[in-house]
């Protein structure tokens, strides 16, 4: 092909066809900047397919870890719940000095240094951004939104991490009451004491407010996956 293009030129000049020389050498630049805007338009079409291949991976993994975050709070809130009634039903053993249920009385105590735990994989966040994969998100409200979901998340462990020190501090008066190994009674007076049913109280009150922030957390959630899911329609 060049080959031709240059036998042209050549006849061109020693025909002393020099205005239609210039005008076959423009024609030449044209097809030369025409053909290089074509291979870079093409280049970019093929950057543009990756990427968005890459963001619609990105997008799936995404949901794929909320669906598993969310299912680990719903089993806190269940294993909450459980310990919730429980401890509802201690209190009122306690306020009716109602003895033969201390056996019961006595296993649920045991159970105020249980506590739910929100043990996440990863952080989709701070790893979307450390890994540089955030570029890949064109939708700015769903990274606002993963952004408020790490907050929300953080608020769980902090919520957590005070159930624990308030878990630390009954230890003495629980094991003054009861065998934790053995679950049997120490000492049925203190069992039956107020104090040990205010220990009950404000273990409710924190399951309380632990529940109500993983509440929270699953509505985000959801509205995510619904916001990728229709993401994921454009692609």
């Amino acid at each position: 092909m060049l080959r031709f293009f240059r036998q042209i030129r050549h006849r061109l000049l020693t025909d002393n066809k020099f205005s239609k020389y210039l005008l076959y050498a423009v024609g030449e630049i044209l097809l030369v900047v025409i053909g290089i805007l074509i291979a870079l338009q093409i280049n970019t079409w093929n950057d543009n397919r990756m990427q968005e291949k890459e963001a619609k991976t990105f997008y799936q993994n995404i949901i794929q870890q909320l669906l598993e975050d969310r299912q680990n709070i719903e089993g806190q809130i269940a294993y909450n719940n459980k310990n919730k009634s429980q401890f509802h039903y201690a209190i009122t053993l306690i306020g009716e000095n109602n003895r033969s249920g201390r056996d019961s009385l006595c296993i649920i105590t045991e159970k105020l240094v249980d506590y739910s735990d929100f043990d996440r994989k990863g952080n989709i966040y701070e790893t979307m951004v450390n890994s540089g994969d955030v570029k890949l998100l064109k939708n700015e409200e769903i990274k606002k939104r993963l952004r408020r979901l790490e907050e929300t998340y953080l608020y769980v462990n902090r919520m957590e991490t005070i159930h624990y020190d308030a878990i630390m501090q009954m230890i003495p008066e629980i094991s003054s009451v009861v065998n934790i190994s053995s679950k049997e009674i120490i000492d049925e007076n203190r069992l039956y004491n107020p104090r040990l049913q205010n220990q009950f109280a404000l273990s409710l009150r924190v399951i309380n407010e632990k529940e109500q922030v993983y509440l929270r957390a699953l509505d985000e959630i959801h509205d995510l996956v619904s916001m990728i899911g229709e993401e994921l329609e454009h692609y």
